[in-house]
């Protein structure tokens, strides 16, 4: 989450006047994330989340995301629902930006996930792939594989000055990704971003999971790969092996890999690391001047992705015969 458009209280007012909310008690931006702009706002119904969709995001998807938390949630999923206006409609416009208004979750995401917090988003995401698989809906991954070269050229030499070498080093591992990259594993509706701040948790219990702006049709093993990334490793850069055993064996509880997705694990591993230095990359490069964001440092990604070239088979992350 963060703030690149800001919102005047005419234009915030004008867009709740369509919403049975009540009154407006407040509204504050959130600085958390990247993606789009969000907002904290207050009214006499309760508390609710403001997006405005900023450019990255296509506006044609935004049917598709609302539509999968409503799906969803109908099959047990804890998540935000879009709140409908007065005329039944979720989404609307405020500031020239597409908007809408979600339920707010109770809970904190973790800055310090233990192995156990690992087992239950291993678990959580499970469940997400099996109630996705009657969603009718259907939407492209921008930011798999035939969408990393294009953000490699975003980035360009000056990829260089963020950390000597590291052009050669971006042109090396796709080259090694565009051979290995798996084809014929099980897909479906994936998240893509399950990170800790998008997951809640209340009473040490897992308690619902958010933002879902980057939902798409994937391989599933791919968004297991994600979260092996996002929630394994320490601050340090090294792989916690016993997080990885929670998160695969509780994952595996719910829905087995495979024989070939846990063969692809590592190569899958790989990607999801360099997908996200990539797009962490392009975005150090590129803070649109005044924004209130907080860009994250790609190079957390560059030393997961060189753990995962050394891998050399799934048991290095923890998975059991």
């Amino acid at each position: 989450m963060a703030v690149y458009t800001e919102v005047s209280d005419q234009a915030l007012q004008s867009f709740l006047d369509s919403y049975a909310l009540g009154a407006l008690h407040s509204c504050k931006g959130i600085a958390e994330g990247v993606e789009n702009s969000n907002f904290l706002i207050a009214t006499d119904a309760g508390q609710f989340i403001l997006t405005l969709y900023e450019k990255r995001t296509n506006e044609a998807d935004l049917p598709f995301f609302v539509g999968l938390m409503q799906h969803l949630a109908a099959r047990g999923i804890t998540c935000p629902q879009p709140v409908p206006n007065k005329a039944g409609v979720a989404l609307g416009r405020v500031s020239g930006r597409p908007a809408c208004i979600v339920t707010f979750l109770d809970g904190v995401w973790l800055r310090q996930p233990s192995a156990v917090h690992c087992g239950a988003v291993g678990e959580a995401l499970a469940r997400l792939h099996l109630a996705g698989a009657d969603y009718d809906g259907a939407r492209q991954n921008a930011l798999s594989l035939a969408g990393w070269p294009p953000l490699a050229a975003a980035a360009g030499a000056r990829a260089d000055d963020v950390f000597e070498g590291l052009t050669a080093f971006i042109a090396t591992e796709l080259a090694y990704l565009q051979q290995n990259w798996p084809e014929n594993l099980p897909i479906g509706i994936i998240h893509a971003d399950l990170f800790p701040d998008n997951v809640f948790f209340l009473k040490g219990a897992l308690s619902g999971l958010i933002d879902f702006y980057f939902a798409c049709t994937d391989m599933l093993s791919y968004d297991l790969a994600i979260c092996l990334n996002a929630w394994c490793f320490e601050a340090d850069g090294s792989f916690n092996l016993t997080k990885g055993q929670h998160m695969l064996r509780a994952y595996q509880s719910v829905r087995p890999l495979s024989t070939a997705e846990s063969e692809a694990l590592p190569v899958l591993a790989r990607g999801a690391a360099l997908r996200f230095m990539l797009t962490r990359l392009v975005d150090w490069l590129n803070v649109p001047a005044g924004a209130l964001v907080k860009p994250k440092d790609p190079m957390e990604y560059f030393k997961k992705l060189r753990f995962h070239q050394k891998v050399s088979s799934a048991r290095d992350y923890g998975l059991e015969p």
